[in-house]
């Protein structure tokens, strides 16, 4: 029978703990009944896969006895906090504003935690009250020695950017005071923000408050998760589908499979040990891939969603575009080459002149291959129409040629 690990053996088997700031914190972490926080700042609309790890921690602190605080920086997402790469580009207030009512939405549907904007208690902060009360406790050697500002100090960085550190230590002293919160929780780039609200805390009341920071989830190489060429994985439905994330999840490499079911899943070690086994007996089945790809949908979107992604991506393997929903059609062939049709057109006529075939005679001997589909369908006759009436709901032409060059026709 399987040993049933403590919280914080259970995280630390999930490789979800980089820094502890006190060994004191691991009991009462084990105990339950701790008020936590954790932030994100409002620069984009949506949370994404990389912010999904750390919200599953606090969801396996919540399911533990603990009370989770999200903290929607309206604040401090107009300041932006340091990358060590470089300055961010000033932020839009009402970019801002409009940012943190859809990530308060998301949040607490997707999570129920009650969330809170730093912006209501700093938008009436007196400039000169606040470097006396709180400016005054913290060193600047301190601050430059945080790994982030040091890197960044190498290129330059703003009075502002600087600052933002002080910042979120008054927003752990704030929620600490308004709410009893004792620990924050973040990902391992936030460390040194994280310390400065304990140190202001700590030189304010004489109280010691607490922090645990979570290794950022990234690939093989390194690089985070949920980024792809700038463009994350979002868990907002509407900008990224069910079936994209299915298929994001699905295409993941091997050897990271183990370390993504323990971070991201709440299956148990025996449960993951018995996946990876069967897994690593016939990878080309994708066992991993299929497993983390329900667990996270069906957490995210619901059962239904992930059944509507497995349907789509068989019926895609299959050819059989017609089975795929057409409210989907636009979103699964997003970046794929798009043609606008304004009129009917021979499929001959259409191939060449849309570039999809570089002449008349390379299309005709595609057709004669049958190695053109419309809509799934071979195309076996020189005189087929491209016209309304093969179009999924009048509108969509999916016109594949060859094997997997995909193009989207739209009326």
């Amino acid at each position: 029978m399987e040993k049933e690990m403590t919280l914080y053996e259970d995280l630390e088997w999930r490789g979800l703990i980089k820094d502890i700031s006190s060994e004191d914190l691991i009991e009462k972490l084990n105990k339950g009944g701790i008020t936590f926080y954790l932030g994100t700042d409002p620069t984009a609309d949506s949370l994404h896969i990389g912010h999904y790890s750390t919200f599953l921690v606090a969801k396996r602190l919540q399911k533990a006895g603990h009370t989770p605080i999200l903290l929607v920086g309206g604040a401090t997402g107009l300041v932006g906090d340091p990358r060590g790469t470089g300055e961010r580009e000033k932020a839009d207030a009402k970019v801002i504003e409009n940012n943190y009512t859809k990530l308060k939405s998301q949040v607490e549907k997707l999570f129920g935690i009650k969330c809170v904007n730093n912006y209501d208690w700093f938008k009436d902060v007196n400039y000169i009250d606040f470097l006396r009360d709180y400016g005054k406790y913290i060193n600047v050697n301190y601050m430059i020695n945080k790994d982030l500002v040091r890197r960044q100090l190498e290129i330059g960085i703003s009075y502002a950017e600087f600052s933002y550190m002080l910042i979120q230590g008054v927003d752990f002293k704030h929620l600490h005071d308004t709410y009893g919160v004792t620990l924050q929780i973040g990902g391992s780039d936030q460390w040194g923000n994280l310390t400065t609200g304990i140190e202001i805390i700590r030189k304010l009341t004489g109280e010691e408050v607490y922090a645990f920071s979570i290794p950022l989830a990234t690939d093989s190489q390194g690089k985070k998760m949920g980024k792809s060429e700038g463009n994350a994985v979002w868990l907002d439905i509407e900008k990224t589908s069910a079936y994209e994330l299915y298929q994001y999840l699905f295409n993941l490499e091997d050897s990271m499979m183990e370390a993504y079911l323990k971070r991201f899943t709440f299956l148990s070690k025996s449960e993951i040990e018995d996946i990876m086994s069967k897994h690593n007996e016939a990878p080309e089945k994708r066992l991993a891939q299929e497993t983390l790809a329900h667990e996270v949908i069906r957490d995210i979107h619901g059962e239904e969603e992930y059944q509507k992604a497995v349907e789509i991506s068989r019926a895609l393997f299959s050819g059989d575009i017609k089975k795929i929903p057409s409210n989907q059609i636009g979103k699964i062939f997003a970046k794929v080459d798009h043609i606008a049709i304004t009129e009917e057109k021979n499929i001959v006529d259409f191939l060449a002149d849309n570039k999809i075939c570089s002449s008349k005679r390379e299309a005709r001997e595609f057709i004669n291959a049958g190695s053109i589909t419309l809509n799934g369908e071979k195309v076996t006759d020189l005189e087929t129409t491209i016209s309304k009436d093969i179009a999924l709901d009048n509108k969509y032409v999916v016109i594949r040629k060859g094997k997997k060059k995909y193009f989207l026709g739209e009326f």
